[in-house]
């Protein structure tokens, strides 16, 4: 619906991300803005890929846009860095920061007050900075749990990792510098222990929540009380492992074989009696599969594996292409429409994937990783986001070791109980997009009027 000029907003929002996950936090954060009774203008500049996710929300981009060879994952690698400058990273770093000050130059000439939101790492922020306008940063990348937990540092073998926290916090001198200028009106860390350590410093932080842990409500209503049969229903029901082997290709393909090799550990195991922990004696492995892969490339090594076709499951998921699978006892369900039910269903993970890992301990969930080959999901990787998520991650070397740990969780009720608490307090409530957009209203929005 459109707006009269009397009640736009004057605000024009300018929103940069380096990334497709930092585009779908992005966009949650928009969603929450167009909910709002009188949002500001909003446009977009994705620093890295093509920003679909702004696209498909009818959000305009301002400024050229290109997908680098890395996929944006250069801090894991120097050679992937290289790789984006022959690419020509830099003359379309340096494109885009002329498109944003243009924007922002245009906005002032039409008498639009101009505010950025950056939604990243120091690259946006960065962005922000230069564009001369107020800015907010919606910081993403980093965490004090990747250095220490609310007990004290965590120990690193690394003499190199001293560098990062020589300063006393994650985030670096120059960082803090960008959040501390005056433009600067809100900085939304990741989670709470993280927005206490900022706030040590004259930056305007505030502890609102992980926008990532938005928009995963279930297909199924949650039960909030326990009932006389609660506990029958529990044990009665299958023991239900979700598959995260990430979502690009061919990274993803490579990812899936190794969790293949995971579940067929797991299932020698659960040969053996009370492995499993539920009287059903049944096992459902949800595989989450993004839209973007094949699944054909996927089934092909079921079949080698012993899987066959299937018509039932004793789970049903809200997709009507979900693949079924058998193997004695067990079950294996391919779907690529069912992404939030196979979080929540899940007890356990088999995780090899970025968000998804961090979403799915979010809920309160243990997951076991185990590094693949990269870009993204190898050993660096995996052992950063194992200090991350804590005890809430279980990071093994070679498949096979996964059984010990899942019988060793399921015969720990109390170990899972400390595992929930861990999860909820390090990614946070759902709820954050609105809280932010709510604050930026606030923040943002007026103080651009003056």
């Amino acid at each position: 619906m459109s707006q009269s000029p009397s009640t736009s907003s004057r605000l024009r929002l300018l929103v940069l991300s380096n990334g497709h996950g930092e585009d779908i936090i992005a966009v949650r954060i928009l969603q929450a803005f167009q909910e709002q009774a009188n949002p500001p203008e909003i446009f977009a500049l994705p620093l890295v890929g093509e920003g679909h996710a702004y696209q498909n929300l009818g959000i305009p981009l301002i400024g050229s846009v290109r997908t680098m060879p890395s996929g944006g994952f250069i801090y894991m690698d120097n050679r992937q860095l290289m790789r984006d400058v022959r690419g020509g990273l830099v003359q379309l770093t340096l494109s885009q920061i002329q498109a944003m000050r243009r924007w922002v130059s245009s906005q002032k000439k039409s008498g639009k007050s101009a505010g950025i939101l950056a939604v990243g790492d120091i690259v946006p922020l960065l962005f922000a900075y230069f564009s001369g306008a107020n800015y907010a940063f919606v910081g993403t990348a980093k965490s004090e749990y990747y250095v220490q937990d609310e007990t004290g540092l965590l120990p690193r073998k690394s003499k190199s990792a001293r560098w990062e926290n020589f300063s006393g916090s994650i985030y670096h001198p120059w960082e803090r510098w960008l959040m501390s200028r005056r433009r600067c009106r809100a900085v939304f860390p990741r989670d709470a222990l993280t927005t206490q350590i900022l706030k040590q410093w004259p930056i305007p932080a505030v502890d609102v929540g992980n926008p990532m842990m938005d928009g995963l409500a279930p297909s199924f209503g949650m039960q909030r009380f326990y009932t006389v049969d609660t506990q029958q229903k529990e044990l009665a029901r299958p023991l239900v492992v979700t598959l995260l082997p990430g979502s690009r290709p061919p990274e993803a393909y490579n990812n899936w074989q190794v969790i293949l090799e995971v579940v067929s550990a797991l299932l020698a195991s659960f040969q053996e009696r009370d492995a499993v922990g539920h009287t059903s004696g049944n096992v459902v492995f949800l595989a989450a599969i993004a839209p973007s892969l094949d699944t054909s490339q996927l089934t092909s090594s079921l079949q080698v594996q012993g899987w066959r076709p299937h018509t039932e499951s004793p789970i049903s998921l809200p997709d009507a292409n979900t693949l079924i699978f058998k193997q004695r006892n067990a079950y294996l369900l391919i779907s690529q429409q069912a992404y939030n039910d196979c979080l929540h269903l899940g007890d356990v993970a088999i995780a090899m994937a970025g968000t998804a890992t961090e979403q799915f301990v979010g809920l309160g969930k243990p997951a076991i990783a185990i590094p693949g080959q990269g870009p993204q999901y190898n050993y660096a990787f995996a052992e950063a986001q194992s200090r991350l998520l804590g005890e809430s991650l279980i990071l093994i070397e070679q498949p096979a070791q996964a059984a010990k740990v899942m019988r060793s969780l399921l015969q720990n009720p109390d170990s899972l109980q400390v595992i929930a608490e861990n999860g909820l307090r390090r990614m946070g409530q759902p709820g954050a997009a609105r809280r932010i957009a709510d604050c930026l209203a606030e923040r943002l929005v007026l103080k651009s009027k003056k």
